[in-house]
């Protein structure tokens, strides 16, 4: 065991302190910069997020993309800008939150470039090329090319977000040339990179903008500040900024920045779903390159087990582990592994729900950890909860996601739980979908919390117990909390169609629940119905394909699975389908199922077209299981002592896996709580009014 500490001695690895230029991180544990929907609009919600890492004992924390300037930035996506001096105060709050407990505070400054549509601040965009911008959703905009005029500018913006960095109190800038998103890659990369001047051609040319604006930066922070460069470690295309190239210019450049951030080329690459990568998936591109530089080298691979950890530095790949989905699930990551408390470690599933909150524009959320973004807005903590109020005990009907968080947080609260679940398996749906293919590690939603039960005395769990509605009265509890989960319809009803069509008897009809319990076809041609559109509908196509299904996939979307668009999987999604001979039925409507098929139409043209099938899956809406919460509040249930009844997660609204552990969530903190009558349920910040024009 290491000296007064509870840690293993096999992890003190971890533990050892690190240089970053003037600055020293106490440990190697280093969240590297991601968004979370907050940038500009919520402040002080995001200032808390951080704060809370620094809590859970990171070494190292930054901020999200920060846009230095209104000539680059990225709406509809939500960032943070330090574009004049009235951003620094929201910013040096940030700073001083992430050094609270002792962390290095760190701001990532980007300039997009030719990835900057400028549709809110309607600047024309500038690029180290012109070009099309080149945007998640084909802004038809384009970039002129930046003069020589416009580069010193350019660096003249930099310098002063340096100065502001500085003044916000921050310990470290993040020079963001990483997924295609950062000026620093415009330049390296020849595929954005076309120009004929000083800054293209060669790759010292094509390095020259990147040496300036580290120069000006040790300039303008007087070397009191560490300079850190994120990079890809390889950029996809023919032009691209290959691996072997990358390993070029860090030879060439072996001392330039302070620290080494290398990431997968695309955002899409770097931060795949664990249906797809595995833990550590970047080491091969980054193995060899700490030979390259005598400055630290931090790579991202969503670490979530420190014996991995451990190997990675062990081995001399990586100096700084390097998270940012694993801290956002479990902010206290490192404390946890310093403690030795294994088993209260939150894994990350490698969903990516965290990213669709940046994606749409709204506020992120995680499926594991409730808390994250609610810090501020709610009050919640991913590690603390309030003492229960003045009632006793509770029973929670279902076992699957939101029932499982509402009783270990209603048991941490102190309440006396009952659990009651009808099946013997806990998990509910994540019991069934971790068995299918490439989503094992969703399990892990089902296991933590199952774990933080069962040494809990006041918290009693009771399997294969169907309750009736008699039942639920006669257990005595003060509050009933009905989380039953919800079951796949079994027919077309979804967003193409809000009624039913014809469907003849003949056609053997299944949903993602049979399949699920072991059922549906094992052999033949099967179509699919996807009018969910998020990742049930493809994983059932592996599974058939798997099975030795010949599969058709018919959707009233022009591709498969499009909401994975937000969670970064949908053009992964769509190639696998084809590589596994899936046939696509693209912008196609089922008009009436048939005995032997169906009659299709056009989702635009009406056109009618016909696809044979042996059998049919419908993946296309949910229906909430509510039975027993109506029978229960038919029943006259306050004169038998109860104080409430609620229904929550998909048994109210079906939804994500995510949103049902955040019902958990909001159930078991609001219980007892006082009545807020017309008050928000969180806090929120509204932005001040400016004076008006003069006259």
């Amino acid at each position: 065991m290491a000296k007064d500490s509870l840690r293993d001695s096999r992890y003190d690895v971890l533990f050892e302190p690190v240089r970053i230029g003037p600055k020293v991180a106490k440990n190697r544990f280093f969240q590297v910069p991601h968004c979370n929907g907050g940038g500009y609009r919520d402040p002080s919600a995001v200032a808390e997020m951080r704060r809370t890492k620094a809590e859970g004992g990171w070494g190292v924390i930054f901020t999200e993309q920060t846009e230095i300037h209104p000539t680059s930035e990225i709406t509809p996506f939500i960032e943070q800008h330090l574009w004049e001096d009235k951003d620094i105060p929201a910013l040096a709050a940030m700073a001083e939150a992430m050094k609270s407990h002792g962390a290095l505070a760190g701001i990532q400054l980007a300039y997009s470039g030719i990835n900057g549509p400028n549709l809110y601040s309607r600047e024309v965009p500038l690029a180290v090329s012109a070009g099309p911008i080149l945007t998640f959703t084909s802004d038809p905009v384009q970039a002129r090319a930046l003069d020589r005029e416009d580069i010193r500018e350019l660096r003249g913006w930099f310098r002063a977000a340096f100065r502001r960095s500085h003044q916000a109190g921050f310990d470290l800038i993040c020079l963001y040339g990483a997924h295609g998103f950062g000026i620093f890659q415009h330049f390296l990369s020849r595929a954005t990179n076309l120009r004929d001047d000083e800054y293209g051609g060669s790759l010292e040319n094509r390095s020259r903008f990147l040496r300036e604006v580290v120069e000006d930066a040790r300039e303008v922070t007087k070397g009191e500040m560490g300079i850190t460069l994120r990079l890809s470690l390889h950029e996809e295309g023919p032009k691209g900024l290959s691996n072997a190239e990358l390993r070029e210019f860090i030879a060439l450049n072996a001392e330039v920045p302070d620290l080494w951030d290398l990431a997968h080329g695309t955002w899409e690459a770097c931060s795949g779903t664990s249906r797809f990568k595995p833990e550590a998936a970047q080491e091969e591109l980054v193995r060899g390159i700490k030979a390259l530089t005598p400055k630290p080298v931090v790579g991202v691979g969503r670490f979530t087990s420190a014996d991995e950890m451990v190997r990675q530095v062990r081995s001399g790949v990586l100096d700084f582990i390097g998270a940012a989905r694993p801290s956002i699930a479990d902010p206290f990551l490192p404390k946890k592994i310093e403690e030795g408390r294994f088993e209260d470690i939150r894994e990350c599933i490698g969903c990516n729900i965290c990213v669709s909150g940046d994606m749409t524009g709204a506020i992120s959320r995680c499926t594991q950890n409730t808390a994250f973004m609610e810090e501020w807005r709610k009050g919640w903590h991913p590690e603390r909860v309030r003492a229960k109020g003045p009632s006793d005990s509770v029973l929670i009907v279902g076992a699957g996601p939101a029932g499982l968080e509402a009783a270990q947080l209603l048991g941490k609260r102190g309440y006396r739980v009952t659990l009651a679940e009808a099946g013997r398996e806990l998990g509910g749906r994540v019991a069934r979908e971790r068995k299918l293919p490439g989503l094992s590690a969703w399990g892990r939603v089902a296991d933590y919390r199952v774990g933080q039960i069962a040494p809990m005395p006041n918290v009693e769990v009771y399997r294969e117990s169907l309750l009736s509605a008699e039942d639920v009265l006669a257990m005595g509890a003060e509050h009933v909390c009905i989380a039953t989960g919800a079951t796949w319809r079994r027919d077309v009803v979804a967003r193409r169609h809000l009624a039913p069509i014809a469907m003849d008897s003949a056609m053997p009809v299944f949903t993602p629940d049979d399949l699920m319990a072991g059922g549906g076809p094992i052999r033949g041609r099967v179509a699919i119905y996807d009018d969910d559109h998020f990742y049930m509908g493809s994983v059932l196509a592996e599974l058939l394909v798997a099975r030795g299904c010949e599969v058709v996939f018919v959707t009233p979307a022009v591709k498969v699975a499009e909401w994975t668009e937000n969670t970064l999987e949908q053009g992964i999604i769509q190639r696998r389908l084809l590589d596994l001979g899936v046939r696509l039925e693209l912008s196609r409507v089922p008009e009436a199922v048939e005995a032997d098929g169906l009659r299709l139409s056009c989702a635009y043209t009406g056109r009618e077209s016909r696809i044979a099938a042996e059998a049919l899956v419908l993946v296309t809406s949910r229906v909430a299981e509510e039975g027993l919460f109506r029978a229960v509040r038919a029943l006259d249930w306050q004169s038998a002592g109860i104080a409430s009844v609620k229904r929550i997660g998909d048994a109210e609204a079906p939804g994500p896996i995510a949103w049902a552990t955040y019902a958990g969530r909001r159930y078991a903190e609001e219980l007892d709580a006082p009545d807020r009558g017309e008050a928000l349920s969180f806090r929120r910040e509204v932005a001040r009014l400016e004076p008006g024009l003069p006259g």
